[in-house]
């Protein structure tokens, strides 16, 4: 099945460019020029994947983030400004799945959505006729992993994970104890050689243990090993 991919930015030369370029890809686009306008449509009628502006009139990607968030979670990558630290921080904080700075190659672009959309269709089950093989449940002490469903509890209560924030708890909860570094997080989680510095990571470890410490807030079975990585603990 063919793609589709949700444009959101307010520069339409980005968006005609971009969009001509996934066309050519094979990929199916839509195109917004605020995230006010997208907003509705992104919920009501969600794409594959979703690529935000951060700087727009009305309502800027932070916020259309935000909101989508509380409804949806639909792989998400964002548009930033040049070394603009916070942006990132506060997107990636907020469930993003990826960020590129502009100025921005697309060729780039295409790879890394290709490799998000590659992450999610691992985490769905079949949709073909026929004997469906899904991975099994991962059961660690009070943590629930189900990656045919994309479904995530803990005692029993359901925690909701973006694509990149499930692969990278997984990548801990499958070895318990064992030290597993930035790098090793990062090959689990894009796997297709494409550059994550270490703050990406350590934000989205972040937003999982913040995840985790609303359902309960004595959640503390991600360690950090300063200098050397995370692990996670069952005990």
């Amino acid at each position: 099945m063919t793609a589709t991919i949700a444009l959101v930015d307010d520069d339409r030369n980005i968006l005609t460019s971009v969009s001509i370029a996934l066309q050519t890809e094979g990929f199916l686009t839509r195109v917004y020029s605020d995230g006010e306008s997208a907003l509705k449509a992104l919920i009501d009628n969600p794409p594959d994947l979703a690529v935000l502006d951060i700087k727009m009139p009305k309502m800027d990607g932070l916020e259309l983030l935000r909101r989508l968030r509380e409804k949806s979670t639909i792989p998400v990558i964002f548009l930033t400004s040049k070394d603009d630290e916070l942006d990132e921080a506060l997107g990636l904080a907020m469930g993003a799945d990826d960020y590129i700075a502009k100025p921005f190659s697309q060729r780039l672009l295409i790879a890394r959505i290709r490799a998000i959309l590659r992450r999610t269709e691992a985490t769905q089950p079949s949709a073909e006729g026929g004997e469906e093989v899904t991975a099994e449940a991962l059961e660690r002490g009070r943590l629930t992993m189900d990656p045919a469903r994309h479904r995530v509890t803990w005692n029993g209560i359901n925690v909701t994970l973006t694509v990149t924030e499930f692969l990278i708890l997984e990548t801990l909860a499958q070895r318990p104890g064992i030290v597993k570094t930035r790098n090793q997080l990062m090959d689990a989680a894009y796997q297709d050689d494409i550059y994550v510095d270490d703050r990406t990571i350590d934000s989205h470890i972040k937003r999982v243990r913040r995840k985790f410490r609303q359902v309960d807030s004595q959640f503390d079975a991600i360690e950090t090993l300063y200098g050397a990585g995370y692990r996670f603990s069952d005990e």
